[in-house]
């Protein structure tokens, strides 16, 4: 009964990325060009997942903010994005940056797009890297992830293939 408990969550959970990821991006309104992100919505949602249970409540803690944690330093070599009303060097930008997901989400977005990199040496950049790039940094990916942010990210990635027929 308990592993039913927790698989069911698991589920829902990963319903809950995949909702999520959906939402994450708004599309480009017309007339703006489009552009490929590095990281898909579905990765971002795993991310999201694995480092806060994408709990949009979450707010500055210590050093990290938002539903993905981001630090101040992070942001800036993300290229410092903000919200409409923002500068990059207004007061409070970057908090309030990293605690709107959608901005958060461009943050690491920037952030993956200057330290894209293969981490595990499978010979292709993909979600597990920037997972490793989020957790572990542009400089440290090569690193071992901790137990608890490999395990709920793996289980999020598995949930979502098997609820979006394999993709992921």
């Amino acid at each position: 009964m308990a592993f039913y408990s927790s698989s069911s969550t698991s589920a829902l959970a990963a319903l809950a990325v995949l909702v999520f990821a959906v939402h994450l991006l708004p599309p480009a309104t017309q007339g703006q060009q489009q552009f490929a992100p590095p990281v898909s919505e579905i990765c971002l949602g795993c991310i999201c997942e694995a480092v806060s249970n994408c709990n949009q409540s979450l707010r500055c803690s210590g050093d990290v903010c938002g539903v993905f944690r981001i630090t101040w330093p992070y942001w800036a070599d993300a290229g410092k994005p903000v919200l409409a009303q923002d500068q990059p060097g207004d007061d409070g930008a970057y908090a309030r940056c990293a605690n709107e997901p959608f901005c958060a989400a461009r943050a690491v977005q920037g952030y993956m797009a200057k330290y894209a990199q293969d981490c595990n040496g499978d010979g292709r950049v993909d979600c597990h890297d920037y997972a490793a790039l989020h957790r572990l940094g542009g400089y440290g990916c090569r690193g071992n992830l901790d137990q608890a942010f490999r395990d709920k990210f793996s289980n999020c990635m598995v949930q979502v293939a098997q609820l979006n027929g394999g993709q992921v």
